[in-house]
């Protein structure tokens, strides 16, 4: 199954503390042969949370440096570019931000699910008939 992974998801795997039923499914799917798709945001997303999470002292940077390369070698592919009318007009009606518009409006051009954390992401998923992971 592929399906448009948020980095609210992927930065749960990183954080000892943090557990989500959500992020555990998402997790069981790329485990399982399965793969994700990201929009380029969440490359730089999942690089800020970790960094910022060492930077508190919640993780160590030789972690964040392991756990950053062996994520990237996994099944998680980087969209190209999107059309900014339709992220525009997803973060316009259900007021999102651009960059989590963009999550969504991946799972809706590709026709797949999508796995975040983000309730108001997931509002606006389910508004728009995007399945969600774990729901």
């Amino acid at each position: 199954m592929r399906f448009v992974l948020d980095a609210s998801v992927a930065t749960c795997w990183f954080f000892e503390d943090e557990h989500d039923a959500r992020a555990d499914a998402a997790a069981a799917i790329l485990l399982a042969s399965g793969s994700a798709i990201a929009p380029l945001i969440f490359w730089f997303e999942l690089r800020n949370v970790v960094m910022m999470g060492v930077r508190r002292g919640r993780a160590s940077e030789s972690s964040m440096f392991q756990w950053l390369a062996t994520t990237m070698r996994t099944t998680i592919g980087l969209d190209t570019l999107p059309s900014d009318d339709a992220i525009f007009s997803l973060a316009q009606r259900h007021r999102l931000t651009f960059y989590d518009a963009a999550y969504l409006e991946l799972a809706q051009r590709e026709g797949i699910a999508l796995a975040t954390l983000d309730q108001a992401l997931s509002r606006a998923a389910t508004a728009e008939g995007v399945p969600l992971i774990g729901a």
